[in-house]
């Protein structure tokens, strides 16, 4: 198994924070260049992001589908990737924590490479990815209270 874990930290409150990462259809305000389109497939328990949503990120030609897992707002929650991707058993969970007057973010996720030998590689792209999308998230909070 690979591992990454990446914090942030945002002057918002946790509440906040966590209501835009539950939101599947905000992150094309706040998630980067590479979710340019964010919507729900399918709606989970509770509504619309709860455990069984299916989010998906991307653009409208290609993305991700994610699967949320696990769902404690405004503390965490946990989601899997969906469909054909170059890693097996990827699961993530991402906290959102007081800290002093804002929140720490903090997203851990762990696979396994489906080719030997790129566990390296997919790590450090995914720790640019998700890193990229933390720190948006933290900015994007702290300046829209």
């Amino acid at each position: 198994m690979r591992s990454f874990d990446i914090r942030a930290y945002s002057t918002a409150s946790p509440e906040r924070v966590f209501a835009l990462l539950a939101d599947a259809t905000s992150w094309s305000r706040w998630a980067g260049p590479m979710v340019r389109h964010s919507s729900w497939e399918v709606e989970g328990d509770p509504p619309p992001g709860g455990v069984g949503a299916v989010r998906r990120l991307g653009t409208k030609l290609m993305g991700s589908r994610e699967q949320i897992l696990e769902y404690d707002a405004p503390h965490y929650l946990a989601y899997t990737t969906l469909g054909r991707m170059p890693m097996r058993d990827y699961r993530a969970i991402v906290s959102c924590d007081p800290d002093g007057d804002g929140t720490r973010i903090t997203w851990a996720g762990a696979f396994e490479p489906v080719v030997p030998g790129t566990g390296w590689l997919l790590t450090a792209i995914l720790t640019m990815i998700v890193g990229g999308m933390a720190k948006r998230l933290a900015r994007y909070s702290s300046a829209n209270p």
